[in-house]
């Protein structure tokens, strides 16, 4: 209970949870939902008892008891009274220690919109028997930030809970004399700027994202001298921490930053679980992006090689993961630009096509999408007559499983069209160029920049077939010329 306060004057925090919620502005996707009075039992419940402590207790008991005509005796009365009054205040207790072991159920059963609904009532709960001003409310706080992060993929609901309980936490951190308190509070920091870290992350701020991030480092640096090394049970680990601050940093474009923590993290897991776990697949992909970024080509392909390698051991060949895989490698190899990598980049885009059409099917997003990356690379080395069938086998799929106005069905006109150029078949390109610019104008707009672009080559294609058409009309009547003036003589 926060200092000061009476057990009657504790419920006050629940006067404005209502109006402390839903006046909040509808965020992106799903906005926060309490749950109604009129619908939800618990909810019910925490509302009426708020509001009950606000009476005292005998005035409760007298409206509860006397209208019976009971004819109970004083001592009953007191009796009961005194029962009701602990009811009061114990029961949120009892509820709120409930919640919180069901959300660890609900989680593990990936039930998220319910795991997030109790912490929902934690914080109802925890503002009933703390008041608004403790830092226990603010963790409650902190822990439903961290749901919408974490269970719900809401980044900025998750940033508004975050923000609420952070002043909270710092003036009890700053004034806290427990040890017990110090560590919770010190453990819930980490949760509470790890989430707004990655929040921001998620809406593509990275400076922001990498401040509060490295403010979790820091209090996981304090917790760590605090417990003398060990932190072990923390819901935030240290690899999350390190590939979230490993991603701040490319985001800021700080790439050998960016690298160290990659590595430290791939160190941390090799070390925990072994260099064949799959964990170690994600952070190989992402570490080869940075030294893509930083031009190292062939550590980039060594580093997929190892995440392909352990997908193949861990998921077999035929399998989306090693199919994913597979795609990165094969797009390794062809940036780059080594003419005795095109073997590798056919041999793995091929492989990766497999696997896709074997799990997921012809028509699925991410085989088509593979086919596509595959045929733009034919095209860039000049093998266009074995990736004009692929397109056009392709433009099927995607007509059946996108329709036929579609951004993906735009493309690969497109591309059809643009071997249909190369390989000198100009009315052909031109009609091509036509239903791709169709599209685009329906998808886009008019104005936009790839509808301009590409009326702008439909343009210069129309241009060219009709100067080809004058020149042969010239050359057929030269030749008539000529035959008619050799009968003449």
């Amino acid at each position: 209970m926060a200092a000061g306060r009476s057990p009657r004057e504790a419920p006050r925090g629940a006067r404005h949870v209502a109006s402390g919620f839903t006046s909040r502005k509808k965020m992106q996707a799903n906005p926060i939902r309490i749950p109604s009075v009129s619908n939800d039992i618990d909810w019910d419940f925490c509302f009426h008892l708020s509001q009950q402590t606000k009476i005292p207790a005998h005035q409760q008991t007298d409206a509860l008891y006397s209208s019976g005509g009971s004819g109970e005796s004083e001592e009953e009365t007191k009796a009961k009274d005194e029962e009701l009054a602990i009811d009061c205040v114990f029961l949120p207790k009892d509820k709120l220690a409930q919640s919180q072991k069901k959300i660890a159920q609900l989680i593990k059963e990936k039930m998220n919109t319910q795991a997030n609904k109790e912490l929902i009532r934690c914080v109802i709960l925890s503002r009933i028997i703390f008041g608004e001003d403790h830092w226990k409310c603010a963790q409650a706080l902190a822990s439903l930030a961290y749901g919408y992060l974490t269970l719900r993929g809401l980044p900025v609901q998750a940033k508004k809970h975050a923000e609420s309980a952070k002043s909270t936490l710092l003036t009890w951190k700053a004034n806290m004399t427990s040890d017990k308190e110090k560590k919770e509070i010190l453990e819930t920091l980490v949760m509470l700027y790890y989430t707004l870290g990655v929040a921001w992350l998620l809406q593509n701020h990275g400076r922001e994202a990498y401040f509060n991030l490295q403010k979790a480092e820091e209090n996981m640096k304090e917790l760590k001298e605090f417990r003398k090394g060990g932190i072990c049970g923390l819901q935030v680990t240290e690899k999350e921490l390190t590939i979230a601050l490993g991603r701040a940093s490319l985001a800021i474009h700080r790439l050998n930053l960016a690298l160290t923590y990659f590595e430290k993290a791939i160190g941390n897991v090799i070390a925990a679980k072994g260099d064949r776990t799959s964990d170690l697949i994600s952070l190989y992909e992402e570490i080869a992006q940075i030294e893509q970024l930083r031009k190292n080509h062939d550590q980039a392909i060594q580093y997929l090689q190892q995440a392909y390698s352990i997908c193949v051991s861990v998921f077999t060949e035929v399998n989306p993961k090693t199919a994913e895989t597979s795609a990165l490698l094969a797009k390794a190899y062809a940036m780059s630009g080594e003419a005795q990598h095109s073997d590798a980049v056919e041999i793995y885009f091929i492989k990766s096509i497999s696997a896709y059409q074997a799990t997921l099917g012809s028509k699925d997003f991410e085989t088509l999408n593979t086919i596509e990356e595959f045929c733009k690379w034919l095209i860039q080395n000049g093998e266009k007559q074995e990736a004009y069938p692929l397109l056009k086998a392709s433009l099927k799929s995607q007509v059946n499983s996108y329709d036929d106005y579609s951004e993906k069905v735009a493309e690969t006109f497109y591309n059809m069209s643009r071997i249909c150029f190369a390989k000198g078949e100009l009315g052909k390109a031109i009609q091509l160029l036509k239903k791709c610019l169709m599209i685009q104008i329906l998808v886009y707009g008019n104005e936009h920049s790839k509808s301009r672009e590409t009326k702008n080559i439909l343009t210069l294609l129309q241009r060219a077939s009709n100067n080809s058409s004058q020149w042969k009309r010239e050359a057929i009547l030269g030749k008539r010329n000529s035959i008619c003036k050799g009968t003449e003589a």
